[in-house]
């Protein structure tokens, strides 16, 4: 069920927010409902996974149970093994047998599987609680609570990445505590920006950039196209991306629980390290924590620090996509961060605005790799980009000047929303939009978010 379908704000949130508020005052049922309703949520898009979500939670619970009761880390370093396994298998098996087909000409038989929505997200919260489990600072919960840690329906298909300490915790505050009026006010707020973002900008942009990427391996694009859909990704997937982080943060207030934070203008960063702490902040700091800290981090001498750099990053890349265009992607940032360190040990800072035009000029070449569907389609994009036929003029500049101006000028949501004020005249212009926004909505076909194929 996509938050941008008619289907979830007419059919699933109305009841679902009516049902968790009539039971604020009690918090057994109350959080048993908004259980049940996650797992709806999950359930709409194919009920056949619903099992593997459940038994998920349930196999996760029981190693943490286990542990608690024998002490024994095994247990723990199984669970998580257990938890690659099943992403390996769902997400990356049809990978590893056409990379062992190109090696060696062998093509091992290998079913068709179709890739779980959300496995990605919901492994990984798992991971992150066993795995703090091993290190001796996550607590124990019960079944109940940690089912809804993991199903919690507006982060279990595409994030945050939140952990369980920054969300369990709050199952327990009365929704109606100090202050659920601002709540519910910057919930909705932010769920209409995030909604906008998704519909007036991403949505455009996929439409003139998809079909060019589609066609880099089919035939010779022109200078224009190729400039054009260069141009349009990194602003479409960005307000898709930011658009789904601020609507999922949204319903959580609108729930009383305050997600994490997860981008602060990205492309305003002066540098790739700067552009990581605010790009995918939840995804940028699980990567940090359970990956470059314990591959060595900075603790270990400078050649060690860029090994730990260029393996995080290469799987960080191939976390979010299953070929090898990802995975060069991720080798690139990989790549850049580590040169960013031996800048700066052994040479002068870069000013500010000569940060921001390499940094710039890195991601529109990075992404481009990210978007292609091979990596000789994104090398048919650069090649056209450099010189191909037909206008230079790229299509949709519009659109991209109009993204351009508010992901480098303008406030972020969250500026937005901090600064709300109960003026009069807000609540008719917000229904207003509200409306225009719905009407808009039932024009057109609503385009995934791009973060659910990961």
């Amino acid at each position: 069920m996509l938050f941008n379908s008619l289907p979830f704000i007419f059919g699933f949130l109305p009841p679902v927010l009516l049902g968790y508020w009539l039971l604020a005052d009690r918090e057994g049922p109350r959080l048993v409902f908004l259980l049940l309703a996650s797992l709806v949520f999950y359930g709409y898009w194919d009920w056949r996974f619903e099992s593997l979500l459940i038994g998920s939670i349930v196999v996760n619970w029981q190693c943490a149970e286990l542990y608690f009761r024998r002490r024994r880390k095994a247990l723990l370093v199984a669970g998580i093994a257990l938890n690659l396994l099943s992403l390996a298998v769902f997400k990356y098996l049809g990978f590893f047998a056409a990379t062992v087909a190109a090696a060696t000409g062998w093509q091992p038989p290998v079913p068709s599987i179709l890739l779980p929505i959300g496995i990605s997200f919901f492994t990984f919260h798992n991971v992150i609680y066993l795995a703090d489990l091993h290190a001796g600072r996550a607590p124990r919960y019960g079944l109940r609570d940690y089912a809804l840690y993991i199903a919690l329906f507006p982060q279990i298909l595409a994030g945050p990445l939140v952990r369980y300490y920054e969300i369990v915790p709050q199952f327990r505050l009365a929704p109606r505590r100090e202050g659920w009026e601002a709540r519910l006010a910057q919930g909705i707020a932010l769920f209409l920006i995030g909604l906008g973002k998704k519909m007036l900008l991403a949505d455009p942009l996929a439409s003139r950039a998809d079909p060019i990427f589609a066609a880099a391996g089919q035939h010779a694009l022109g200078m224009g196209e190729a400039w054009g859909a260069a141009l349009a990704f990194p602003f479409q997937i960005y307000f898709d991306f930011s658009g789904y982080s601020d609507m999922a943060i949204g319903l959580g207030l609108m729930l009383g629980f305050a997600l994490p934070l997860n981008f602060n203008a990205p492309y305003r960063a002066d540098g790739l390290r700067e552009f990581w702490r605010r790009w995918h902040m939840t995804l940028s700091r699980f990567l940090r924590d359970y990956l470059y800290i314990p591959l060595g981090g900075n603790r270990h001498g400078l050649s060690r620090q860029v090994a730990a750099l260029m393996a995080t990053m290469a799987l960080g890349g191939l976390w979010h996509g299953a070929g090898w265009p990802f995975v060069l992607w991720g080798t690139m940032h990989g790549a850049g961060l580590a040169a960013g360190v031996l800048w700066r040990r052994w040479l002068r800072p870069v000013p500010a605005p000569l940060g921001w035009a390499m940094l710039t000029a890195f991601l529109l070449v990075s992404w481009i790799f990210f978007r292609a569907p091979s990596i000789g389609a994104a090398g048919h994009i650069l090649a056209a980009m450099a010189g191909g036929a037909g206008p230079a003029l790229p299509p949709a500049l519009r659109t991209i000047a109009i993204a351009a101006g508010f992901a480098l000028l303008g406030p972020t949501s969250q500026d937005i929303v901090a600064r709300l004020k109960p003026y009069p005249w807000l609540a008719p212009v917000a229904a207003l939009a509200t409306l225009a926004l719905l009407f808009k909505l039932g024009d057109g076909p609503a385009y995934e978010f791009i973060y659910f194929h990961f």
